[in-house]
C-alpha cells in the first residue's frame, strides 16, 4: 500500500526541504548585501537583481497561465516592493476574478513553469541525469568520475546560477495559494464520495501507480533544487559570517 504513495511522501520531503533552504537562502543574500551597503532599500533591489531571473519566470507563468485560461490581467511589475511587515514583494502580476480552478491554477503556474525550467536545466545543460545513473546501480567509480566532469560541461556555472534562482522563487507565495483550500476541499470531498461508493479498489489499481510515477519524478526535480541549494549556501553562510566578524555588524 505505502509504495503506491511513496513517490507523494518524497514530494513532501523534498518540498518541506526546499522551502526551508530557500528562506534561508533569501535570508543569508539580504544579509550579506545589507553589511556591505549599509542601506536597506539597496540591499533589497540588489537582492532582487541575483534572483531576478526567477523573478520574471514567476511573474510570467502567471501571466502566461491567465491569458492562456481567458482571465484578464491588469498591472504586471518585476520591481521589488517591501510590503512593510518584513517581507518582501519581488513582483506580480493582477489578474480578474474567476473560479477556484483557474485561479488555482494561476497561482501554481510559477511552480509548473519553474518545475519544468529545472527539469530541463538539469537534464541537457547541467548533465545530471548522467550522475544519476551510476548512482543508482551503485557503480561508485564511474559516479565520482561523471559527478567531477561536470563542472566542465558550458556554461556549467551560468546554469547553476539560473537553476537556483528559479527553484529559489518559484514556490507560490501566500496570495498564489489563496484558491486552493477550497480546491483541494472540494477534490477531497469527490475522494471521499469515489470511496463511499466502492471505487476505492479501482482508484488503487489504474489511478494510483501514474500518480506515483509523477510525484517521483517531481520529487527528483524538487530534489535537484534541494541539491543546489546545498550546494551555494554552504560558501555564502561563510561570507556572511566573514563580513560579520569584520565589520561587527549582526543584522537581526
Amino acid at each position: 500500500m505505502l509504495n503506491n504513495f511513496d513517490g507523494l511522501i518524497w514530494v513532501l520531503l523534498t518540498l518541506t526541504a526546499l522551502l526551508f533552504l530557500q528562506r534561508r537562502l533569501h535570508r543569508e543574500t539580504q544579509v550579506v548585501f545589507l553589511i556591505l551597503t549599509r542601506r536597506g532599500e539597496i540591499a533589497m533591489i540588489l537582492f532582487s537583481l541575483v534572483f531576478f531571473p526567477g523573478v520574471v519566470l514567476h511573474e510570467a507563468s502567471h501571466y502566461i497561465m491567465a491569458k492562456l485560461l481567458g482571465v484578464p490581467t491588469g498591472r504586471i511589475s518585476i520591481l521589488p516592493r517591501d510590503k512593510g511587515d518584513g517581507r518582501l514583494q519581488l513582483g506580480f502580476v493582477e489578474t480578474g476574478q474567476t473560479d477556484i480552478i483557474r485561479d488555482s491554477l494561476i497561482g501554481a503556474a510559477p511552480f509548473i513553469f519553474g518545475a519544468l525550467f529545472v527539469a530541463y536545466a538539469a537534464h541537457f545543460q547541467l548533465g545530471l541525469t548522467a550522475v544519476w545513473e551510476p548512482l543508482v546501480v551503485g557503480n561508485n567509480p564511474a559516479f565520482y568520475e561523471t559527478l567531477a566532469a561536470l563542472p566542465g560541461r558550458s556554461d556549467f556555472w551560468l546554469w547553476v546560477y539560473l537553476t537556483v534562482a528559479v527553484s529559489s522563487t518559484m514556490l507560490p507565495s501566500a496570495s498564489d495559494r489563496r484558491a486552493w483550500l477550497p480546491l483541494f476541499a472540494s477534490l477531497g470531498a469527490l475522494l471521499l464520495l469515489a470511496l463511499l461508493v466502492g471505487a476505492g479498489s479501482w482508484m488503487l489499481s489504474n489511478l494510483a501507480p501514474a500518480f506515483n510515477s509523477a510525484m517521483r519524478a517531481l520529487a527528483l526535480v524538487l530534489g535537484v533544487g534541494v541539491l543546489l541549494h546545498l550546494l551555494v549556501l554552504p560558501p555564502l553562510w561563510l561570507v556572511r559570517r566573514a563580513l560579520s566578524n569584520l565589520t561587527g555588524l549582526q543584522p537581526a
